[in-house]
């Protein structure tokens, strides 16, 4: 069974359309849910959920319709919100506990299950602080923490390295990994950062203005789409032009040309324009497409995974 499917799901606010005739499934595993700010992300998540519902179109999760059954489906589904909205004079341990209670654990089990899940997060010394004291990263950790306390059987998590530097952000992504692969909790990571999500994630799925660009395996949409990385100390733009009346189309990313590796045949030819030119090479190497350069076409999907 999906974890997640939608047939044309479309809400429309009196003056946006958030999604805009969405249809897609979402199989179990860990999975990314990307697109620019505005894409429309948050939306489905709070539909999913059932805080929000669809104008018109279809939506199930675990199976079970949200707008009817959405009780049931928060007892199964840990969310991580995007903002901050944690209570500060709370101690992390005290507001977990809380959380866990009103998934529905009684009160020892309760306490026992937010201990596990701090523990988990890397905040179980910390646990009797204030969550007022605590840093940015901290504070994400506490909000996936009581997203986890409940053992869900799938976690949506929106935008969960948001206002951490790189050090916090590879982290976080680490634990999110750990979370999947070792607890077997299935995971949607709503971000719109796909250099991030390519780190971690198992399956994509790529929305625009509400709208479904891609949905595949990572491990798909690199397949067989192998590059060559050039670079040259100089010369650059005449060693395209050369490439390009060859037959090799080279397209520009800082420093290097990047050129479709179609056969045998492309690097001699590569070669033979370098020597043509008697340019300086300086690297040549073969590389896999970054999940980024998919999406090319898309400048609001790719501008935000820079």
């Amino acid at each position: 069974m999906a974890l997640i499917e939608t047939r044309a799901l479309t809400k429309q606010y009196p003056r946006v359309r958030a999604l805009d005739t969405l249809t897609v499934d979402v199989e179990p595993g860990i999975v990314g849910l990307v697109g620019a700010n505005g894409a429309g992300k948050s939306t489905l998540i709070k539909i999913l959920l059932g805080l929000l519902q669809p104008t018109s179109g279809e939506v199930r999760v675990l199976g079970m319709d949200p707008t009817h059954r959405s009780e049931e489906i928060r007892a199964r589904v840990g969310y991580m919100p995007e903002h901050d909205c944690l209570p500060v004079d709370l101690v992390a341990a005290e507001f977990v506990t809380h959380m866990a209670r009103m998934s529905g654990l009684p009160s020892t089990a309760a306490r026992e299950r937010a201990s596990e899940a701090l523990r988990h997060v890397g905040l179980y010394e910390e646990r009797y602080r204030q969550i007022g004291g605590y840093s940015t990263g901290m504070k994400q950790r506490v909000k996936l923490a009581q997203a986890l306390v409940h053992d869900p059987d799938l976690l949506l998590l929106d935008e969960p390295t948001n206002g951490l530097d790189p050090a916090g952000r590879d982290a976080m992504l680490a634990l999110i990994h750990r979370i999947g692969t070792e607890f077997g909790i299935s995971v949607v990571v709503c971000s719109h950062l796909l250099g991030e999500v390519e780190r971690i994630c198992d399956h994509l799925v790529a929305i625009d203005g509400g709208r479904l660009l891609r949905s595949d395996r990572i491990s798909a949409m690199t397949v067989q789409r192998d590059i060559l990385a050039i670079e040259v100390d100089e010369g650059t733009e005449e060693l395209a032009a050369r490439l390009a009346a060859s037959g090799l189309s080279a397209q520009r990313d800082g420093r290097l040309l990047l050129v479709p590796l179609e056969s045998d045949q492309t690097y001699d030819t590569i070669i033979g324009a370098v020597a043509a030119l008697d340019l300086p090479l300086h690297r040549l190497d073969q590389r896999r497409h970054r999940v980024a350069e998919l999406f090319a076409n898309q400048p609001e999907v790719t501008h935000a995974a820079q």
